[in-house]
């Protein structure tokens, strides 16, 4: 399958709103994950996460329309706009019917569903708003930015568990080659830090409880860790043909060239310790794009911070590039800010371009002693790399796997 272009770039993150702050603050090593503030959440077992705190001072919506939409489909508005002003669309001059929408998360808005759910039983039908049965559930954002802009094209939203980002990438490129859209705007939003999503998140069994030390609780392939940290957010890309980029002199910021995907099928929940599936799913990628696996040159871990999933995932790329991955750098930069569950893959391939732009790899922070030697693992300090082509991993309860393949313009 040909490679697709990605033309603009849109990221609301706690490292960031914005391209070009976000990746000050990655390429910087800092770490943006502290204790919650929006509410008490002192009794739960992790009260830790990745905020956002600023998101009015970016926002173009309307307070009419920010009463009818949860956080998650108000920062899939900011980072779709974004996202077209970097890519220098006018969304006016598109054809809305060949313009499509392609995002993914895992849990849905629950903010706004909790608020209403209290308020019904406090006062009664009466006290709920109308909008809350179109504003909690998953294909909200899709929804809403398809209203905002006017977009009428194939679109789909993906719930994936933490895959489901790079599943709705991947989909997109998909559909794009078929020539079915000229445009698609894709990726993935999650906002997690409220009362009844951090119970869920909690009793995952997965978080990190680490509260007194908040920018070292996250550490993914290290000794000490203790599970993962959940973050809010939202990572969306302009993608498009290469002819119809060129075509219109657009600045093309790398390319989604391979996808593959497959699933464990061992538990509902864990993967499976050997990593044979998720190591299918990264050679269907490599495949997919036309490469070999010493072609790579920078990989992105999905880096949950637990034993098995950890531990499972080095297999599986020991299977693929045998003594081989010793040389190429490897990293998770969500370390720095949160796991963004659904959102997480689409913050992952971005951070992959960016770092394939500038030649410069970020770092896994809280890297002290690794788990797994023999791994060149880029730790605690940003690191010089001249890469051509990266490989983003992300997985999902149950052993899902998706994998894709980027490559520098």
């Amino acid at each position: 399958m040909e490679k697709i272009a990605v033309t603009g770039i849109g990221v609301v993150s706690p490292s960031g709103i914005g391209k070009r702050q976000f990746w000050a603050n990655i390429k910087s090593g800092r770490s943006f994950i502290k204790k919650i503030t929006r509410f008490d959440a002192s009794k739960y077992p992790s009260h830790i996460a990745g905020q956002i705190d600023d998101l009015e001072k970016y926002s173009h919506i309307s307070e009419r329309l920010l009463k009818k939409i949860d956080a998650f489909s108000h920062m899939a508005l900011v980072a779709s706009e974004l996202a077209m002003q970097d890519a220098g669309i006018d969304i006016r001059n598109e054809d809305p019917n060949l313009v499509g929408i392609f995002l993914g998360n895992a849990i849905g808005g629950w903010l706004y569903a909790e608020t209403e759910l209290r308020d019904l039983y406090l006062e009664g039908r009466e006290g709920v708003s109308p909008y809350m049965a179109s504003a909690w559930f998953p294909a909200a954002p899709q929804g809403q930015v398809s209203i905002y802009y006017g977009i009428k094209g194939f679109s789909k939203t993906v719930v994936s568990d933490r895959a489901s980002s790079l599943m709705a990438l991947g989909y997109a490129r998909k559909v794009l080659y078929k020539n079915k859209l000229n445009m698609i705007l894709a990726g993935g939003m999650e906002a997690p830090v409220t009362p009844y999503a951090l119970l869920c998140c909690n009793t995952y069994g997965a978080l990190s409880t680490h509260n007194e030390d908040p920018q070292a609780a996250y550490r993914p392939f290290d000794k000490q860790r203790s599970g993962f940290v959940i973050g809010e957010g939202a990572g969306i890309v302009v993608m498009e043909s290469i002819e119809r980029a060129k075509k219109r002199g657009a600045n093309i910021l790398g390319y989604i060239a391979g996808y593959g995907t497959s699933c464990d099928g061992i538990d509902r929940i864990n993967p499976s310790s050997d990593g044979k599936e998720l190591a299918r799913a990264i050679s269907m990628a490599l495949n997919d794009a036309g490469i070999n696996p010493q072609d790579i040159g920078y990989i992105s871990l999905d880096g949950l911070a637990v034993d098995i999933w950890d531990n499972s995932e080095i297999k599986a790329l020991e299977l693929v590039f045998g003594e081989n991955l010793k040389k190429i750098p490897v990293s998770c930069p969500k370390s720095m800010f949160g796991n963004l569950l659904g959102a997480s893959g689409a913050l992952d391939m971005i951070i992959a371009f960016l770092s394939m732009e500038h030649s410069l790899v970020p770092p896994i922070l809280n890297l002290d002693t690794p788990v797994l030697n023999g791994i060149n693992y880029v730790a605690k300090e940003a690191r010089e790399y001249k890469a051509a082509k990266a490989l983003v991993i992300s997985r999902g309860r149950g052993g899902i796997n998706s994998v894709l393949v980027v490559e520098k313009p």
